[in-house]
């Protein structure tokens, strides 16, 4: 039972006979900061009072007379009109029951019947995953984690830039490491790629081609390239699937620019360009955009919009109801352009969302730590999971807003204690396993008719609040508020722990009920750590 909708169909019911049609979106339900003023409240009788030509007071006190209070203690009003609603335990304790049927399923929603694309990461493939990448691959994941478990039809994808100027220079200096090989004293380019993971793949393509490729040609240059943007991909693949991120489709600038298919968009789009200086430009300031932007630059070559318009128009065309590109901050100017793009081809602006990934520090103490053990560049994402682990460095990542800077707190994360967020939300989980294993053969009362005390009554709530939790983050794509959830799950638990004996072999009532409540927080906190893609563990 979801308690919120119980008792706004009673509310708007109770409204309906008054005279006054009302629906759902009408009524808002809060927890008033005082317990001792019931466990929800609602102003609908202030908001609404005036439309049926009532004193609030008066109109809410007409309410109580019609409401239906089954499953209700009792109902207040509170100073001009507020409604506080008391509910019944019984009602509390059902929800027991329910979490424990539903298992895996509760907090899923019903099926949505939208189908929505996620990009994100999409790294060039020119060297290992680093620190923003690592924050866009845990956000973007549990987003579309969330779509899914909220009912939403999703797919990830990943678009690799294997064209470009990028891609050229990783050949080059997959090159020069290649040489290195074979004892030729080659430099890697200035612009080029230092990292040392050249290193390892230009091994990878001694052992495929032998001395082969030492000959200054372009043909070889292009093997360096093609190998070079494989190899970089397949090692990118497995760090991303070790973090526990996979996607259905990976799409490439090169297919995209195959075949005349740009050249045809750029016709399809003659309408909204015109010439300056010997470059097109597309209109986009006729939609949302605050400046005209280029598309081919006056040597004949396209800007990186001219390829992005092409694929997302791609990916429209495959029935999408929503596109979500999951980028940096640094993309904050290409939002509006590539919405106004779309919007010339008739669709309208929501089409498409972005999410803006703000940058990560990691910190240990005071000192930001900027470099890599190995590579002497930028800290990757392999290293720092195999440091403090998947599942610390998954949750850190999306416990804030994307919207938010981040300072990762090495030290933290590697602490086994209630002041690292994730151990202290696993530790809870692992303990109800504890007490549900020691209690086995005292058995569960799913009835739950025994639960009474304050702690067990707070859990109750929490608890049935998960669904709504998982339908408002996926609408938002707000993850970090799942893991908010999680905290004060972890909280709660504790208490209960520390208040509440749960196995007294004197009271095998009482236990059964508490082994129950056990099981049902089990399972929601193991059902909202896997939305966050995160562990939840038995033991600890």
């Amino acid at each position: 039972m979801n308690i919120e909708t119980f008792l706004k169909n009673k509310i708007i019911l109770a409204i309906n006979q008054l005279g006054l049609k009302i629906q759902d979106s009408d009524i808002v339900l809060e927890h008033p900061k005082d317990e001792t003023r019931g466990d929800y409240a609602t102003s609908a009788a202030l908001q609404h009072a005036k439309k049926v030509a009532m004193n609030p007071r008066n109109f809410a006190a007409k309410i109580v007379e019609n409401i239906d209070q089954k499953g209700l203690a009792k109902i207040e009003i509170a100073g001009p009109g507020f409604l506080n609603f008391f509910i019944a335990p019984e009602t509390l304790q059902a929800i027991v029951g329910d979490i424990v049927a539903l298992d895996k399923d509760y907090g899923r929603g019903a099926a949505k019947n939208q189908k929505i694309n996620v990009e994100f990461v999409s790294a060039n493939p020119t060297g290992d995953l680093h620190l923003g990448h690592a924050r866009c691959a845990a956000i973007g994941d549990s987003i579309c984690r969330l779509y899914e478990f909220a009912g939403y039809d999703i797919t990830r994808e990943f678009y690799v830039n294997d064209a470009g100027a990028q891609v050229g220079k990783m050949g080059a200096s997959l090159r020069a490491r290649y040489l290195n090989e074979f004892g030729f004293d080659a430099k890697v380019p200035e612009d080029g790629y230092h990292g040392l993971d050249l290193v390892d793949i230009a091994k990878q393509v001694k052992e495929l081609y032998a001395d082969k490729l030492i000959g200054d040609t372009e043909e070889n240059m292009q093997i360096f390239i093609r190998e070079g943007i494989r190899l970089e991909l397949e090692k990118i693949k497995r760090d991303l699937a070790d973090f526990r991120v996979s996607f259905d489709i990976y799409s490439f600038e090169t297919d995209v620019r195959k075949n005349g298919k740009v050249e045809q968009t750029l016709q399809d789009y003659r309408e909204f360009t015109y010439i300056d200086n010997g470059a097109t430009y597309l209109r986009t300031t006729a939609f949302l955009d605050d400046k005209d932007r280029p598309v081919v630059k006056s040597d004949g070559t396209y800007t990186y919009l001219m390829p992005d318009i092409t694929y997302h128009l791609e990916k429209l065309s495959r029935g999408y109801d929503l596109l979500v590109d999951v980028l940096g901050a640094d993309h904050h100017g290409y939002t509006n352009r590539m919405r106004s793009a779309l919007m010339m081809k008739g669709y309208p602006a929501e089409i498409i969302d972005f999410e803006l990934v703000q940058v990560v520090r990691l910190m240990k103490g005071d000192v930001e730590v900027k470099m890599s053990k190995r590579g002497g560049t930028t800290v990757t994402l392999r290293e720092l999971s195999e440091e403090v682990g998947v599942d610390a460095t998954r949750y850190f990542f999306v416990a804030r807003a994307a919207t938010s800077h981040l300072d990762f707190d090495y030290n933290l994360a590697l602490e086994r204690s209630a002041s690292n967020p994730v151990f202290y939300a696993q530790y809870a989980h692992a303990r109800l396993c504890k007490l549900l294993e020691t209690g086995t053969d005292i058995g569960l009362d799913i009835s739950a008719s025994n639960l009474r005390e304050p702690s067990e009554v707070n859990l109750l709530k929490h608890l049935q609040e998960l669904p709504n939790t998982i339908e408002n983050c996926a609408k938002t794509r707000e993850p970090y508020k799942v893991a908010s959830y999680i905290q004060k799950l972890a909280g709660l638990t504790h208490t209960f722990y520390t208040e509440c004996r749960v196995i007294d072999r004197d009271n095998i009532q009482l236990s059964q009920s508490r082994l129950a409540l056990c099981k049902a927080s089990q399972i929601v906190m193991r059902n909202a750590l896997n939305v966050l893609g995160i562990n939840a563990p038995e033991q600890m």
